[in-house]
Parts: structure tokens; C-alpha cells; sequence
């Protein structure tokens, strides 16, 4: 990857997620592979890890759950974060969505559309998704789809 796409991925991951989320993604000593659309433009970027994002056609990032491990690792709690206890666990590593009544608590700064870590209360990443409630909708509701997941963590890949 070239020094100024990376820089570019960077900048976009800063101001989607706040600030040094970009070098917490694509740091700059590693090597990391990007798949083109037939545009040319950025598509997904891999690490060896997995799927760090999707790059979309909105300027924004879809979060692959070695990128979601990357961000919970390097973003302080509990920024883009949706907590959920053990009801739940099983069902959303599978890649089922969140449901409201099962959240614990949530990122306040959260609003819909948002891409967000799934995690348990004890730490661990359940999935990535978008967040279809607020944060603090995710709180007070007792139904409804709190977040729509895109890629649930199986507990083999969470062994990392």
C-alpha cells in the first residue's frame, strides 16, 4: 500500500471513528493489502489478520471483525461500543443482530447509521455492526433492533 493511501484511509478512520483510530487500523510499519473496485478506488483492506474495512461508496467504513478486535483495542472504553451480557452472546457471534432489550449500556455519542463494536460485558468482541438505535436509545428501549450485524466473532477467532 502507498504511503499516501494510507495516509488517506487514515484520515478517514480519524474522523469516522476520533482521533488515532487511523493508525490504530492501518499502522504504518504493517503491510497490508487493498482490493480495487474496477474504478480503481479502495474497496477492502486486509490485514493478515482478516478484513480490517470495507471502504463504501459513501466515504464511509464497514467495520470486518479484525478490524472491530483492532478498534476495541486501540479506542478507550466506551467509544462505539454496545455492551451485551451472556443472553445474548451466543446468537450475536453467530452474526444475528442485537436486540435492545439485551443491551447492558451504550456509547452515548452513538447515533443511528454508526459503525460499532458488539461486546460482552466481560470484554470480549461479539460482532461489528450499524447501530440502528442511539446510544442512549440502546439504553432506555426494551424492544426493537439495536444494531444490525454485519460480522459476528466466533470464540475460536476471539482466541487471538
Amino acid at each position: 500500500m502507498q504511503t499516501d493511501e494510507r495516509r488517506m484511509l487514515q484520515r478517514v478512520a480519524d474522523y469516522q471513528f476520533g482521533a488515532g483510530a487511523g493508525s490504530t487500523l492501518f499502522p504504518d510499519d504493517e503491510d497490508l493489502t487493498v482490493y480495487r473496485s474496477t474504478s480503481g478506488r479502495p474497496d477492502q483492506v486486509v490485514a493478515d489478520a482478516g478484513r480490517l474495512v470495507t471502504y463504501g461508496v459513501d466515504g464511509r467504513f464497514r467495520l470486518g471483525t479484525a478490524g472491530g478486535r483492532r478498534l476495541q483495542a486501540g479506542l478507550n472504553a466506551p467509544r462505539h461500543r454496545v455492551v451485551l451480557g451472556d443472553e445474548s452472546e451466543p446468537y450475536v457471534r453467530e452474526g444475528r443482530n442485537a436486540f435492545a432489550k439485551f443491551v447492558q449500556s451504550a456509547d452515548d455519542a452513538i447515533r443511528p447509521g454508526d459503525e460499532v463494536l458488539v461486546v460482552h460485558d466481560d470484554g470480549p468482541l461479539l460482532a461489528v455492526g450499524r447501530a440502528e438505535l442511539s446510544g442512549q436509545g440502546m439504553a432506555d428501549f426494551d424492544t426493537g433492533m439495536a444494531v444490525f450485524v454485519r460480522d459476528g466473532a466466533t470464540a475460536d477467532a476471539n482466541a487471538e
